[in-house]
């Protein structure tokens, strides 16, 4: 039987390398091999972007397992050459190489896979359903949480919801940017994205939007939707416990890391 070890609310960036965050989130002494090792101890999680753009070695995952504390969690951007395709239905061979590649190295730090989407792909719910049903559930023994970030409004369909709830599938939060944003539960976690961080704000985000984020993360915890954000479909008949994974990505990108810490923050302090 799969297992899974329940997270909570987990908080990240985008990714670690950065040239602008050194001497701004580094300390300007650190060496550039142990930022993962650094970042991975002031938040908790990271999302990976690299294996969006092509295949990592094996290696790098069980370096990054080794790198970073117990309890941490990094998502995975899945390869774009599976979710940028015109049939999606043919994107098995990809979804299998990807996960023979080495991620399962990261045991029970793996996070959710977030299957982002271009912008100009469309909702097919024939072909969807056929790409979604490609996604497995467990590997080697290991349950894998899957998450898709659509970002064309046709998406906006209570079908698009009815398939994501069918298979458990997590639809991406789109907070702060021109994206569509769909927050409707369809999976036992929720994955959020927020991308709004500004240079004149020290921390990116002024103090009521990080107090508001915060909250929004403990009522997705709780099983509730929040207030103010854009959902399709009537919500799951019963509100459940969910995990969180909630990361600052964009923006203004140098204060990413300052605005993560300040949401972590906060939820420590709620308790």
């Amino acid at each position: 039987m799969a297992t899974r070890k329940k997270h909570g609310i987990r908080v990240g960036i985008g990714g670690w390398t950065f040239e602008p965050w050194r001497g701004t989130f580094y300390p300007s002494d650190l060496t550039q091999k142990r930022e993962l090792e650094y970042a991975s101890r002031q938040l908790t999680s990271i999302e990976i972007n690299g294996t969006f753009y092509g295949t990592q070695r094996s290696d790098s995952f069980a370096k990054w397992y080794d790198e970073t504390p117990e309890g941490f969690v990094f998502a995975l951007k899945a390869p774009r050459f599976a979710t940028h395709r015109r049939v999606l239905a043919e994107a098995g061979e990809s979804v299998e190489r990807f996960f023979a590649s080495g991620v399962m190295r990261l045991k029970e730090k793996l996070g959710p896979i977030n299957w982002q989407f271009a912008t100009t792909k469309q909702f097919n719910a024939e072909d969807f359903e056929a790409f979604l049903a490609l996604l497995p559930p467990e590997v080697d023994g290991q349950a894998v949480r899957h998450a898709v970030e659509v970002r064309h409004d046709s998406f906006k369909h209570a079908d698009f919801i009815a398939l994501a709830r069918r298979y458990g599938v997590a639809v991406v939060v789109a907070g702060d940017s021109q994206y569509p944003q769909i927050a409707d539960h369809t999976a036992p976690f929720v994955y959020a994205r927020i991308m709004g961080t500004a240079e004149t704000e020290a921390q990116g985000y002024s103090d009521a939007a990080l107090d508001l984020w915060a909250e929004r993360a403990q009522q997705w915890a709780a099983g509730s939707t929040p207030d103010g954000l854009e959902t399709v479909a009537e919500p799951p008949r019963k509100a459940s416990q969910r995990d969180v994974y909630l990361y600052v990505i964009s923006g203004f990108k140098v204060r990413n890391p300052a605005a993560g810490m300040a949401i972590i923050d906060r939820l420590r302090k709620a308790g």
